[in-house]
């Protein structure tokens, strides 16, 4: 079995001058970001580059019309290189814009069109969240079939991976928290997944421990307290990302999809819904496998018995930090629980084969009862 691989390379630079001064942006690369992102990063720096601003084609998160859009503005341009400088949203785009990006881009979803790399990607996170900067994971609502699909190939992989701290400054605190929380996500999934090997469960401890940590410093002092461990924060995303890049998530992911794409959730918050309730099932089947050493940890950073009510004790914690809502306040509807229970089945097998133990459909049924 293959225990890790990391495709990108990986850079870090404290500031994003740092970055542009080894990677001279220039002529021939096209630049995907935010105004409210270039404004202080770029522009003081008089780059002479091409630039395109997502924002122009679309709000929240991905979706094949937004690709499409961006990528008929795209042909209006001479360049060789994307640089995707932003959050979840740009990478994901951007990993299917370095494509052949056929008429429909729902096609490479579907599979209906191969996918062919026809541009060098390089990415540079704006949020301590999706480690996507390291994974060939791209997501997109799929909006001519109602449905949030993810397309995961060779392809996808950037070619380069930029860490900049400097740039997560600018993240609201309510984006920064559930941002990280999907990176613990990631960690903790990717550490219970069956493709988890001793390599990656490393890069899962070590990012669980940095959040945790980072998190204990935020309640205790403040939510201001996270600038100083933006540093720490976009390293342990990036180790997540490395994680579960490599061994998986699972259903927390697999579930979140649903109100995502019915309700445009961001995916951050809407994995942190559904977080501990999954953990309270696999503690209810599997209490002394794996799980059990990860539920010690969550129990040793938050000073409570690892015996007792550990995933309830860390919803409680992360409240703090953000109130996690029920699902009716987005919009569900008590009928929906059968239809999302249904819709996570039949789209999502490639997260549920992550899973730490099996999930029945009535069991992935009562998760979505508890939360509604």
């Amino acid at each position: 079995m293959q225990a890790l691989r990391v495709v990108p390379k990986v850079f870090y630079f404290d500031t994003f001058k740092e970055f542009n001064d080894e990677f001279k942006i220039g002529k021939d690369d096209l630049v995907l970001t935010n105004q409210w992102i270039y404004d202080p990063f770029m522009a003081p720096l008089g780059i002479e580059t091409n630039v395109i601003f997502q924002e122009k084609y679309g709000a929240g998160e991905p979706s094949d019309e937004m690709i499409d859009a961006i990528a008929r503005e795209m042909k209006k341009y001479s360049f060789k290189r994307i640089i995707a400088f932003g959050g979840g949203t740009i990478v994901d785009i951007c990993k299917v814009l370095a494509l052949e990006v056929p008429e429909k881009s729902v096609d490479l979803f579907t599979g209906a069109a191969a996918p062919k790399k026809v541009k060098e990607l390089v990415v540079v996170p704006t949020t301590c969240g999706t480690g996507s900067e390291v994974t060939n994971v791209a997501i997109a609502e799929l909006k001519s079939l109602h449905v949030k699909k993810g397309i995961a190939v060779e392809q996808t992989y950037a070619d380069v991976a930029v860490l900049v701290p400097e740039t997560v400054k600018g993240l609201p605190y309510k984006f920064f928290v559930t941002s990280s929380i999907d990176a613990l996500i990631h960690a903790i999934e990717s550490y219970l997944s069956p493709k988890a090997s001793p390599f990656t469960e490393m890069y899962s401890l070590q990012a669980i421990k940095m959040i945790m940590d980072g998190y204990k410093e935020i309640v205790a002092k403040g939510e201001e307290e996270r600038f100083k461990y933006l540093k720490e924060f976009v390293l342990a995303s990036n180790y997540a990302g490395i994680a579960f890049g490599n061994a998986g998530c699972a259903a927390v992911h697999a579930l979140s999809y649903s109100i995502g794409g019915a309700f445009h959730v961001p995916h951050g918050e809407a994995n942190y819904q559904f977080f501990t309730e999954v953990f309270k099932m696999y503690m209810r089947k599997k209490p002394d496998g794996k799980i059990k050493n990860a539920t010690k940890i969550f129990a040793d950073a938050l000073g409570v018995d690892p015996n007792g009510d550990v995933y309830g004790e860390l919803e409680k914690f992360l409240n703090k930090l953000i109130v996690k809502k029920p699902l009716r306040e987005y919009g569900m509807t008590e009928a929906q629980i059968d239809e999302f229970t249904k819709s996570t089945v039949d789209n999502q097998q490639r997260l549920l084969g992550n899973n730490y133990v099996f999930l029945t459909d009535e069991e992935i049924r009562e998760i979505f009862a508890n939360l509604y």
